[in-house]
């Protein structure tokens, strides 16, 4: 039997994807109704701008005071798409005093202070749910909280920023520049006017952090997790990935050690072979592989961006908060019992591609090939072109630390017939 008193929920924010939630919640009413159990109302929408038209949106629920809307005391869920960190922390934690369960997209809030977040919904036994702050409309967050809650997970990697992606794309497949593949993302509504958390690697590393939490039961914050973006990418390194039969992508690694004793939890451009799956996520689309002891490698795949995509996923997490509303019962919280520490990305093992301007003349190859044994570093291949004086020594390894590596390179600079070091990429997805 359903429920006739209506859930009230309460919208924090009324842009791109605050006004999709609104209108699917508006249209869709009754279809939301019988899957919940109950009606859901939409009793107030806090925003910045009340003079604002908003299609669909009565302007009576339309206010500027959040906190007085998360106070009411008749509010059952908040549905939270404003981001940043403040107010977004302290509204969020008033609605978990004031018995309102919080549904949030906000990324960034979750990595840097999620343990607040949580500890603040077990003590007033509320939920708090997070599925859009990562990968957009993928379901991931849940399958990983619940679905393989029984499970041992190892490794997670994927991509998670459509904006980077989206980019890296462009200049592998078209030649485009990295500033004309910004410009062309920035006209098509990918990256923002300023796109500072997308290109150098913030957006992925929160979503890193938020990953490697859940995956390992542990607390894995933004600091903890090693960023670069992509702003130092030519069009070289996509041709000279390409040569090896790899394309470049901005990857969120999250790892077990093999041990189990610690985690890493990083973000890079890599080079991955054109046959693993992830070279093929073309254009602004996201995806993200899970390898776990006994489910084996599950891929997701889908659009990590945009207000429709977006708002589908804070309405799933709507409709299982109002369910748990319904039935008096609260979902799962946080799990950290592991405790595991994050190592450095010094302790990271992987393969490396180093390109290096040398000199044109006999005995160079093996200085540099020296310098790699002289720091542990075992060599795979090496590709030597070169005129006139000058020449070009490309450097693929075996896989090493990433102290080795760095050990290496200070050095390398250090020889008389090295130019300089042109670049230096990981490779991934073996």
């Amino acid at each position: 039997m359903m429920r006739t008193r209506p859930l009230k929920v309460a919208l924090l924010g009324c842009g791109v994807v605050g006004s999709e939630v609104a209108r699917i919640m508006t249209t869709q009413a009754d279809d939301l109704a019988a899957r919940i159990g109950a009606p859901v109302e939409l009793a107030g929408v806090a925003v910045r701008r009340p003079d604002k038209v908003r299609e669909g949106i009565d302007p009576a629920l339309v206010t500027t005071d959040a906190t007085a809307l998360v106070k009411r005391g008749d509010i059952d869920v908040v549905v939270e798409v404003i981001g940043g960190i403040e107010p977004a922390r302290t509204l969020i934690t008033t609605a978990f005093e004031h018995g309102a369960s919080v549904v949030s997209a906000n990324k960034a809030l979750l990595a840097e202070d999620g343990t607040t977040l949580y500890a603040a919904a077990e003590r007033h036994g509320q939920d708090l749910y997070f599925e859009a702050a990562v990968a957009g409309a993928i379901p991931l967050v849940r399958p990983l909280r619940e679905s393989l809650a029984g499970d041992s997970v190892n490794r997670v990697l994927g991509i998670v920023n459509g904006t980077t992606n989206f980019i890296l794309d462009r200049m592998d497949t078209l030649g485009s520049g990295y500033s004309e593949a910004l410009d062309e993302a920035t006209a098509l509504g990918y990256a923002e006017a300023d796109p500072t958390a997308d290109v150098e690697g913030f957006d992925a590393a929160a979503k890193a952090a938020i990953l490697a939490g859940i995956a390992f039961h542990t607390r894995v914050g933004l600091d903890d997790v090693h960023r670069e973006g992509i702003t130092e990418i030519t069009t070289a390194d996509l041709a000279s990935a390409q040569r090896m039969g790899c394309t470049v992508k901005l990857l969120a690694i999250c790892e077990r050690a093999a041990d189990g004793r610690s985690v890493t939890a990083r973000v890079h451009p890599a080079m991955i072979p054109l046959g693993h799956p992830l070279a093929s996520v073309r254009e602004a689309y996201n995806a993200v592989f899970v390898e776990a002891a006994a489910a084996g490698q599950l891929m997701f795949y889908g659009p990590g961006a945009g207000g429709a995509p977006t708002a589908s996923a804070v309405l799933g997490d709507l409709v299982a908060v109002c369910r748990n509303k319904v039935a008096g019962a609260v979902g799962p919280g946080e799990s950290a019992y592991t405790q595991l520490p994050v190592s450095p990305m010094g302790e990271v093992v992987t393969r490396y591609h180093i390109s290096l301007d040398v000199a044109d003349k006999p005995g160079v190859l093996a200085q540099v090939a020296t310098v790699f044994a002289e720091h542990g570093v075992s060599i795979d291949t090496v590709r030597q072109t070169g005129k006139d004086g000058e020449a070009s020594l490309v450097v693929v390894t075996h896989r090493a630390l990433d102290s080795a590596l760095s050990g290496t390179v200070e050095a390398l600079r250090g020889l008389d017939t090295v130019r300089g070091v042109a670049s230096i990429m990981r490779v991934e997805g073996e």
